[in-house]
């Protein structure tokens, strides 16, 4: 019997296999991970990890002696060149491993800036994995300058702990406002707001027209004509799914590996889960890039391989940690036609309707607010506007009607 193997070992694929055996699964179980190192958590690279507040040991999601003990074949290092369908294999150089069910969990991958404009010179940065925050954390030196490319969570995280660190940071957004694809005027301008008071100089409605530099960059050129001198340059702006070995493989892909209710691929024995995968969501397909999602769609997966049969409903959530503010988002935003603002005792949160339908909270520093529309929203209520509204009224009231 060839067992179960699953190709990426992040935060999707390391949950699978704990969840497999967890459940009792007693099969042959492979995880296959291209990176050196065991799983690991990757929101604390661009935060603590960075910031140099976390060791390496402490972003392992398991201690390596876990997949021993478990009886999983974790193989780091490992690339998998092609997925023989027909075969039931993988094959990884001119070696082939069987299987009787194949899990894709191969995560995203960050958009990079073309070469033409000066996206392959040294010292330009994306923030994705272990190697990109060990590389950066080399030239985040105090009094120097770094030009943020992307005013979405993965830039404005990347711009905080640079401020925190006293780097000069400038940050550019293309869009209107920054946030402006998963966010609200009133998320943006509490983070424009925040982002100001610690000396980032924010730039919206500006691009970044080309990057300067002999092999190294030194400056950049942007939309406006501005010229900057820079000594590194942080692209955030946005990632992909990564669907290369599915695609060749022949697997549907429509925005990421498309999978049924339960993960299951164009293949019936191939599957995914996490960043790299899109499902049926309502009457639409959804893909999240989110740690919580790549959990719960992986242990949904986990147990429909042992034959559980069971839909995936996501439950969204994200969060973001910026300076001394956690923000913490409840739901899906989408189709939102009002905003409420409630202040908190110590923060504020924007609530998300459509019509009078609650659809998202963004809760920044006010954990009763989030934990309560968390709630609503995962059991299918809604919240009167007025009361949302309301500092003095008591939020957990809305539970109960």
């Amino acid at each position: 019997m060839s067992g179960i193997v699953v190709i990426g070992a992040g935060q999707a694929g390391s949950s699978l296999v704990a969840k497999l055996r967890g459940l009792g699964f007693e099969g042959a179980l492979t995880l296959i991970g291209a990176e050196t190192v065991p799983p690991y958590q990757r929101p604390p690279l661009s935060k603590k990890y960075l910031l140099g507040e976390m060791d390496l040991e402490r972003l392992y999601l398991r201690p390596r002696s876990f997949y021993e003990e478990q009886g999983i074949d974790l193989r780091l290092g490992t690339r998998v060149d092609a997925i023989d369908r027909n075969a039931r294999e993988v094959v990884i150089g001119d070696a082939r491993l069987g299987y009787d069910q194949l899990v894709l969990t191969t995560g995203s991958a960050p958009r990079r800036l073309p070469g033409a404009i000066g996206g392959d010179l040294d010292g330009v940065y994306t923030m994705r994995d272990l190697a990109d925050a060990d590389h950066m954390a080399r030239v985040f030196r105090a009094g120097a300058t770094v030009l943020i490319v992307g005013g979405g969570y993965i830039g404005l995280e990347a711009a905080a702990v640079a401020a925190s660190r006293g780097l000069n940071v400038v940050l550019v957004e293309m869009a209107e406002r920054i946030l402006q694809r998963v966010a609200a005027e009133q998320t943006s301008a509490y983070f424009r707001a925040l982002h100001g008071r610690h000396g980032v100089d924010i730039r919206e409605g500006v691009g970044l027209e080309r990057l300067t530099g002999e092999g190294h960059v030194n400056g950049a050129v942007l939309t406006d004509g501005t010229v900057l001198d820079v000594d590194f340059v942080i692209v955030g702006v946005g990632i992909a799914p990564e669907t290369a070995l599915a695609e060749a493989a022949g697997l549907i892909i429509d925005n990421g590996i498309s999978t049924d209710a339960q993960g299951r691929t164009s293949d019936p024995h191939i599957w995914a889960a996490g960043d790299c995968a899109s499902f049926p969501y309502r009457d639409a397909r959804l893909r999240l890039e989110s740690v919580p999602n790549a959990i719960d769609m992986a242990d949904c997966v986990a147990e429909n391989l042992l034959g559980a049969g069971k839909p995936y409903v996501p439950q969204p959530w994200f969060w973001s940690d910026q300076y001394d503010v956690k923000l913490q988002i409840a739901g899906l935003n989408t189709g939102y036609d009002d905003v409420i603002t409630r202040i908190g005792d110590n923060g504020v949160s924007f609530w998300y309707f459509a019509d009078d339908r609650l659809l998202a909270v963004d809760a920044a520093n006010d954990a009763r607010a989030y934990m309560v529309g968390k709630r609503l929203i995962d059991m299918g209520k809604t919240a009167d506007k007025a009361a949302v509204a309301d500092p003095q009224a008591d939020l957990k009231a809305l539970l109960r009607v």
